[in-house]
């Protein structure tokens, strides 16, 4: 997906007193449900941080609690984890790459096993599509595709 072709939301869209399915936009990240758990969070984290980064108005305001200490804003849209084996989550992946109107952002094995960011990238420029190894997926677009994308796939749970 081009850089201007990443779906967001307008400002006006940011419905926060509204659940979380009246958003037009849907997202989801897929994990390989046989990624030992540590590999498994640290890939949600870094593919949620990216998106993030990615979405416009993903993040809605923040608050205070109770004590008056300030709590950053959160996706207001919200976000579902699902689980896939490996191969579910290299067709799951290669179905939202091309997908009109849908991010992709992903973590393949190789962003974990490096601990210099450009020896990733080195080895990410050699890797074909279907050798990417990814452990997570995250995925934001329309709610009707991505759900066609996901549907069959499991929460993840405990």
């Amino acid at each position: 997906m081009k850089t201007n072709d990443v779906p967001g939301f307008t400002p006006d869209e940011v419905v926060t007193a509204e659940p979380t399915r009246n958003a037009r936009l849907k997202w989801v990240v897929v994990v390989d449900d046989a990624v030992p758990t540590g590999e498994m969070v640290n890939a949600v984290a870094c593919t949620a941080a990216a998106t993030g980064a990615a979405v416009d108005h993903l993040l809605a305001h923040g608050g205070p609690d109770a004590d008056g200490a300030h709590h950053p804003g959160l996706p207001w849209a919200g976000c579902s984890v699902l689980t896939a084996s490996a191969e579910q989550l290299a067709a799951v992946r290669a179905k939202a790459v091309e997908s009109a109107g849908v991010l992709v952002v992903d973590m393949p094995r190789a962003a974990q096993t490096h601990r210099v960011y450009d020896e990733y990238l080195a080895e990410l420029a050699g890797t074909t599509a279907e050798h990417l190894a990814c452990r997570a997926v995250s995925i934001v677009g329309p709610r009707n595709r991505v759900t066609a994308i996901t549907k069959r796939l499991d929460l993840l749970t405990g």
